[in-house]
């Protein structure tokens, strides 16, 4: 294994798309929900433990080498929102297009077949990880970091947020972010004997009203 594979796929600058969602921080911000660098940091650790553990308990059981299809039907049963299924599935088809050219692999192609308008993007993070010889920590760390990186970097734009404040909410989550990954892949390992009901499942209704919402408008700035 290369641990440098990691700093590869959890990079900005890899080209899976990321950069056109806001994880929910448009709407957030619209809303009122986020307005600086102390409500970004309390909107980011809601996500961090709810969308973004089930995110990173999905990706280290497609690293483990679990059933992709089984898993992408788990995520969308932890997907309510119709919108937010729809902007998994665009960001699994754009990671997996830059994940195959990038680890070449037989599993990623067969996805690729299997599901050709895109899987869920965690469940196509977690294989790309094990095509680059990386492992569940690994995935679940990518999945648990991008899911606070994303609305960080957007509410910089968004409301010309100072970047070294929207790093040091990121800095600060760092204690949590671990707790969140060793949860995502203990349950991730537990998957094996029990079946797919045992990843977690934590829901952020916020979220999914904000996604709804965000889908009409006539003018956004961000896809997501």
């Amino acid at each position: 294994m290369s641990r440098a594979a990691l700093l590869v796929l959890a990079d900005g600058r890899f080209p899976a798309g990321g950069h056109a969602h806001s994880g929910g921080a448009e709407a957030a911000v619209k809303a009122g929900r986020i307005s600086g660098a102390a409500s970004l940091g309390e909107f980011c650790r809601g996500r961090l433990h709810t969308a973004g553990l089930v995110a990173a308990g999905l990706s280290a059981a497609a690293a483990l080498g679990i059933d992709p299809v089984a898993l992408d039907r788990a995520a969308d049963a932890r997907t309510p929102s119709p919108a937010l299924r729809v902007a998994a599935r665009k960001l699994g088809r754009q990671l997996l297009r830059a994940a195959r050219a990038t680890w070449p692999s037989a599993e990623l192609d067969a996805l690729g077949r299997e599901f050709p308008k895109g899987a869920h993007q965690p469940v196509v993070l977690g294989l790309a990880a094990r095509a680059a010889g990386l492992g569940p920590v690994d995935a679940a760390y990518c999945a648990a970091y991008e899911n606070v990186s994303g609305p960080a970097s957007a509410t910089v734009r968004l409301l010309s947020l100072d970047p070294f404040d929207a790093t040091r909410v990121l800095a600060r989550l760092a204690p949590e972010v671990d707790r969140v990954v060793d949860r995502a892949v203990e349950a991730a390992r537990k998957v094996v004997d029990e079946g797919v009901d045992a990843l977690p499942a934590g829901s952020a209704p916020l979220l999914e009203i904000g996604a709804e919402a965000h889908a009409g408008w006539p003018v956004r700035l961000f896809a997501s």
